[in-house]
């Protein structure tokens, strides 16, 4: 028999499809895609306190604190530990601040004597253009039922807007103002971890000369 090149062609063409088909039905399925966010966990805010403020007073140039600034700090670890939520002393079991940066280091200073007196290392895990990480991270773990974070003001409110509060009703024009240094965010949550309207406010800390004329004003 003579050699046909086209039957050998079709042959291989043939033998090449099987191939294909039977690699098809043994290969593995691939695994679902996941979510990469962190799952909420209803035990993580339940029953909690989360208070938010902005780090203190910053100089004209540079990444620490004004010397106001400073001062702020220092005062925060009387203000903190007379603090009272229900007529009851404020107990905190965690601080957060925003990461150092090159531009800044002022969440962290602030909270440094505070942290220091209360024996509470800071967690810096997260970045200032970092809200929502940070929002997930408080509504996947339990960090203890009184927190507080400090962050730049411009990102309070996605934070604030991350944690379920509404920043158009605690900041006037759901902004934190340029120069105010001296407020307090409160947010509450119930036994089922969520949010309280009624009990999310802002405080206003009277710490130093001139915060009088700081009031939180009506949004």
């Amino acid at each position: 028999m003579g050699y046909n090149p086209t039957a050998m062609t079709k042959r291989r063409f043939l033998l090449c499809c099987a191939w294909l088909a039977l690699a098809g039905t043994a290969a593995p399925a691939q695994p679902p895609a996941t979510n990469a966010a962190a799952a909420k966990n209803p035990d993580a805010l339940r029953d909690v306190v989360l208070l938010v403020i902005r780090h203190a007073e910053k100089p004209e140039t540079g990444m620490e604190l004004a010397p106001a600034g400073v001062e702020r700090a220092n005062a925060y670890t009387n203000y903190f530990k007379n603090f009272t939520v229900d007529s009851k002393p404020l107990k905190l079991d965690c601080l957060f601040a925003a990461a150092d940066s090159k531009n800044s280091h002022r969440p962290r200073l602030t909270l440094e004597p505070l942290g220091k007196s209360l024996g509470l290392a800071l967690d810096l895990r997260f970045k200032d253009k970092e809200p929502h990480a940070l929002a997930g991270e408080l509504q996947s773990t339990p960090h203890g039922r009184q927190i507080l974070i400090c962050w730049h003001h411009g990102q309070i409110p996605a934070l604030l807007a991350a944690l379920g509060a509404d920043p158009a009703r605690l900041l006037p024009g759901g902004k934190w103002p340029d120069d105010v240094f001296n407020w307090v965010i409160q947010l509450r949550y119930d036994q089922n971890g969520t949010l309280l309207p009624g009990e999310t406010k802002v405080i206003h800390e009277n710490l130093l000369p001139g915060d009088a004329a700081q009031q939180p004003a009506a949004p």
